[in-house]
């Protein structure tokens, strides 16, 4: 069972620049504790036979070729424009 202590979690608040309160270092000290026995539980498991893996599901690439196809012309493009000059999209100006 591991322990994680109250000035461990405040420590760490320090490093994050996060202020917590006595009563905030003992609730998180009991739930990353738990969250801890938790996750050890994984240990009691046998692995000997299972791959090791990045990815629990096969990653495949799923994205469609890259083929020319007729697109809107530029009329219909600039046709709901607020504003637009020259046959381009007029914008706010950014820069002073």
């Amino acid at each position: 069972m591991s322990k994680i202590s109250k000035d461990q979690v405040k420590h760490v608040a320090n490093l994050a620049r996060l202020s917590i309160t006595e009563d905030e270092a003992e609730k998180y000290s009991e739930q990353l504790s738990a969250i801890i026995d938790f996750s050890e539980q994984l240990n009691e498991l046998d692995t000997t036979d299972v791959e090791p893996t990045t990815h629990v599901l096969d990653m495949k690439n799923v994205l469609r070729k890259d083929e020319p196809k007729d697109w809107i012309t530029k009329e219909e493009a600039l046709k709901n424009a607020p504003d637009k000059e020259n046959g381009q999209f007029r914008v706010p100006s950014i820069l002073e």
